[in-house]
């Protein structure tokens, strides 16, 4: 897929993302995502949010006490959203393959819900491992990559006796780019990786692991999917915590 196609989606769908995922819209954000960013981050002085979209998570981070939170991404609609917003964050556009910071400038760096989409994945790992200090830390939020993987999905089963319910896993170990309806009309490309590869492209960017969470989903979330009753067994999110070994 094209840069340019890939970037003139995001501007196009910035709005939705806006309305949609911030503010309290989503439960997974407002309860889950931003307590577990503002507690792991917490006195860490100057702290980087790739790809922080419209800027809640920066916002956050100056909320709980950073000196400084910087958000980049690619989208121009949601740099300006997120300025206009304000809370104390600096914004700038860039991508996260070539982040424009010097070496070792961040105490801290955070993305979330943002690798799955980036096709350079490794390439944008080293950036992350470059412009953190000696034992800076990482926070690593992904979309499980079990809950993305293409054809994976809910199964209702009612002809069983008992009937099952249960959560199909496609393809897991192919690697593959597709455009996904999100919403009606909202196609945004998403990229399924097996864990492994996002374990050893951290490890090999000098990236150390010291934590993996997995999560049940939000007590919000699970109300909204209560005709599921096993919900709460299935991860939805993927948090890796990680410090970037000294040279």
């Amino acid at each position: 897929m094209s840069e340019g196609k890939v970037e003139n989606t995001w501007e196009q769908h910035a709005e939705w993302w806006q309305k949609g995922f911030t503010n309290g819209a989503d439960e997974e954000y407002s309860e889950q995502i931003i307590p577990l960013a503002r507690e792991l981050l917490s006195g860490y002085d100057k702290i980087l949010d790739i790809g922080s979209g419209e800027g809640q998570i920066s916002r956050t981070l100056c909320d709980s006490g950073a000196d400084t939170a910087i958000g980049v991404d690619p989208t121009h609609n949601q740099i300006v959203e997120a300025s206009r917003r304000g809370g104390g964050a600096l914004y700038l556009r860039g991508q996260a393959e070539h982040l424009p910071f010097r070496s070792g400038s961040f105490d801290a760096a955070i993305a979330c819900l943002v690798f799955e989409h980036i096709e350079e994945m490794d390439l944008a790992i080293k950036e992350v491992s470059r412009i953190l200090r000696p034992k800076g830390k990482f926070v690593f939020f992904l979309n499980h990559p079990l809950v993305q993987t293409p054809g994976s999905g809910w199964i209702d089963d009612q002809i069983l006796d008992p009937p099952e319910q249960y959560w199909r896993i496609g393809p897991y170990l192919t690697e593959s780019i597709e455009m996904e309806e999100v919403d009606k009309g909202v196609f945004l490309p998403f990229i399924h990786r097996p864990l492994s590869r996002y374990v050893n492209a951290l490890s090999e960017a000098g990236l150390k692991i010291n934590l993996m969470h997995e999560p049940p989903p939000p007590e919000g979330f699970l109300q909204k999917a209560s005709q599921f009753g096993t919900a709460a067994l299935i991860p939805r999110l993927l948090l890796i915590e990680t410090e970037r070994v000294a040279s």
